[in-house]
């Protein structure tokens, strides 16, 4: 088997492993965790110098970061129906770029705050204060989302679901734990959380549960 994915599903690495269970690929998960080493070796750091998780292997051709994982693999295949999560036309294309570049720089660091301070982390090393400073701060981006979706109909680009709605929403179902985010957005929550269903989706959580 030529295409691999390294990283647990547990991490960042989720966003490839989506889109890999979304088109049906035959792939070779190889569970690199980011704690303890495994990605400090002389062998994982010859595939990614930086020594992080995701990484994918497609017959030689070596991808790093997440998103560009994500979105490499859309580009790259089609599921075995012909579906594609990839941007069927240049307005498509720019829709799946500009909001996966979009949740990296306006949402995912506060995202990850949400997380970590509310279940993530052990209770006694939790900041609250942090959670809820950073969920005040979603607000402004996910009023954006709101806006869009209201615009666009029922997806992130055109009228189906694409790598963009992976992108997005594999950041934003981290703010979760902070429900009162999406009670006054009610296009963004009925979209995550169509989206956080999809089959493909549970398959990824349940290789997470598995770690």
């Amino acid at each position: 088997m030529s295409l691999k994915i390294y990283g647990i599903a547990a991490s960042r690495a989720a966003r490839p492993l989506w889109v890999a269970h979304e088109l049906g690929l035959s792939y070779e998960h190889v569970p690199t965790p980011y704690a303890g080493g495994a990605t400090r070796t002389p062998e994982f750091l010859q595939l990614n110098p930086n020594g992080h998780i995701p990484v994918v292997d497609d017959h030689g051709v070596i991808v790093w970061e997440s998103m560009a994982c994500a979105l490499y693999l859309a580009q790259r295949y089609q599921g075995a129906d012909g579906s594609s999560l990839a941007g069927a036309t240049p307005s498509e294309q720019a829709d799946v770029l500009r909001w996966s570049f979009w949740v990296v720089t306006e949402c995912e660091k506060d995202a990850l705050s949400v997380l970590m301070h509310t279940v993530a982390m052990p209770a006694d090393k939790r900041k609250p204060e942090l959670a809820q400073e950073a969920a005040a701060r979603l607000q402004v981006p996910l009023k954006v989302l709101e806006q869009h979706l209201g615009r666009s109909g029922t997806y992130l680009a055109g009228q189906r679901f694409t790598v963009a709605d992976v992108c997005v929403a594999s950041v934003l179902g981290w703010a979760l734990p902070m429900a009162a985010l999406f009670e006054d957005k009610p296009l963004a929550a009925d979209w995550l959380k169509r989206c956080l269903a999809r089959p493909a989706q549970q398959q990824v959580r349940a290789l997470a549960r598995k770690a």
